[in-house]
């Protein structure tokens, strides 16, 4: 999400630093009221013909186990209700040790912005679909977590796709949590968890949070070693999702009220892709080279530095490039360069007046003064961005999975063919560079 360290880092600490006095800290919230009045904020739903259901899956209580939300085809139903978008307040206290600043006023802030809204989606939906889904798994950026591109996975779920948007552990995220086995004295004492979610009451909830880069540390080795994990994530959450549609019974550790069972043979194994965001986006390029189960790749905005350069060769299935205008740079758009192929399909777009945050969810929750100082909105519509993003994804995804939808309609969009696209890139890349 935040590559570098963060790009709404600097926008959120003049808003930290301005409030940082007691005076000013009693009018925050007006402050905020006054630039996050537009009433239609909010996460854009899905434009397809499925209704979109979500819930949560954590294979094994220890860190070693896999996190992830799922969203899929679901039933209409009344009863079921829409998720909070932030599922603790740990996640605000993550996201301000991210930006360096003081988590009391950082939960304030955020929850003050942030903590009323919804994901698009129905928690626990029952799912239906009369055709067997294609699967994804999607993959966040730094800082991040499993929930902040609801808009992107709720749209690929109501095209009919089953989608596994991971929550790393490899202290990437702002924050993430997994559950440790109570202590003897812990059990003598009958102490309790903090959190109902887990179903064994001998387990105790764990936070993981950020790991910011030592003194002195070198930032490579560090990346490096994070996206290899996280490739290894996402490829055990697509072996889980394997496991759920062969019938195998699997133990969810969280409490929820989705029935697993009916995901049963609903999955097309033949038709897999990996999409991800930022760091993301460099995930999906280890996750092809490290598993051909996974078709062909999105990556949004791609963070390149965290790759060895050395498996570039090995990656055989297509790529999707698509970039935000102002985020990118020539070193970057160097090493997606030496991706290419005469032989294997490798596309680039540039979505114009884009920011790196045009693909998260925080660009749909802010008003335009808000947005822009923290840099989470661009200059285009971010529904306009978001809307060209997913189409490109869908017809891409057809092509190279073999789909037999309507989204070859949008095809001209893989090449660049929009008033609000470019092919390629807008950086200037010498020769010498590539």
């Amino acid at each position: 999400m935040f590559s570098h360290g963060g790009f709404i880092q600097l926008g959120v600490k003049r808003i930290y630093e301005w409030a940082r006095t007691e005076q000013r800290c009693y009018t925050l919230g007006g402050v905020f009221a006054m630039g996050n009045s537009c009433s239609n904020l909010g996460i854009p739903a899905g434009k397809g013909p499925h209704t979109v259901g979500c819930t949560d899956f954590m294979m094994d209580h220890t860190a070693q186990g896999s996190l992830f939300r799922l969203y899929y085809p679901c039933q209409e139903t009344d009863k079921a209700e829409k998720p909070s978008w932030v599922p603790s307040r740990e996640y605000f206290d993550g996201l301000a040790d991210f930006m360096k600043f003081n988590r009391t006023l950082g939960e304030r802030i955020f929850t003050y912005l942030f903590g009323t809204y919804k994901i698009p989606a129905y928690t626990d939906a029952p799912f239906k679909s009369n055709e067997k889904c294609p699967v994804v798994i999607f993959s966040h950026g730094l800082g991040a977590f499993r929930t902040l591109y609801s808009a992107i996975c709720a749209e690929l779920a109501s095209q009919g796709f089953i989608v596994a948007s991971v929550e790393h552990r490899d202290q990437s995220a702002s924050a993430t949590y997994y559950f440790r086995e109570k202590t003897e004295s812990e059990k003598d004492s009958g102490h309790q968890s903090k959190t109902s979610a887990s179903q064994q009451d001998d387990l105790v909830q764990e936070w993981m949070f950020y790991r910011a880069l030592k003194h002195g540390e070198m930032e490579f080795p560090l990346r490096n070693h994070q996206v290899k994990q996280r490739a290894n994530e996402c490829i055990l959450a697509l072996d889980k999702l394997t496991e759920i549609n062969s019938g195998v019974a699997v133990q969810n550790v969280l409490q929820t009220q989705f029935d697993w069972t009916t995901l049963e043979n609903s999955m097309d194994l033949c038709k897999i892709a990996v999409v991800g965001h930022s760091f993301g986006g460099a995930t999906v390029v280890e996750a092809l080279c490290k598993e051909v189960k996974f078709k062909c790749g999105v990556a949004l905005d791609a963070w390149m530095f965290p790759l060895e350069e050395e498996i570039f060769p090995r990656v055989k299935q297509p790529i999707f490039f698509i970039n935000s205008e102002k985020f990118q740079w020539a070193g970057n758009i160097s090493r997606m360069r030496k991706l290419d192929s005469a032989v294997i399909p490798r596309k680039m777009i540039t979505i114009r007046g884009t920011v790196h945050q045009s693909f998260p969810d925080f660009t749909f929750l802010t008003s335009n003064w808000i947005g822009r100082l923290l840099k989470l909105k661009g200059e285009i519509d971010p529904e306009v961005a978001i809307d060209l993003c997913n189409k490109a994804t869908l017809a891409f995804l057809q092509r190279h999975l073999g789909l037999k939808n309507n989204f070859n309609q949008w095809d001209p969009l893989i090449d660049g063919e929009d008033k609000d696209l470019i092919q390629g890139t807008n950086i200037t890349v010498l020769q010498s560079a590539m």
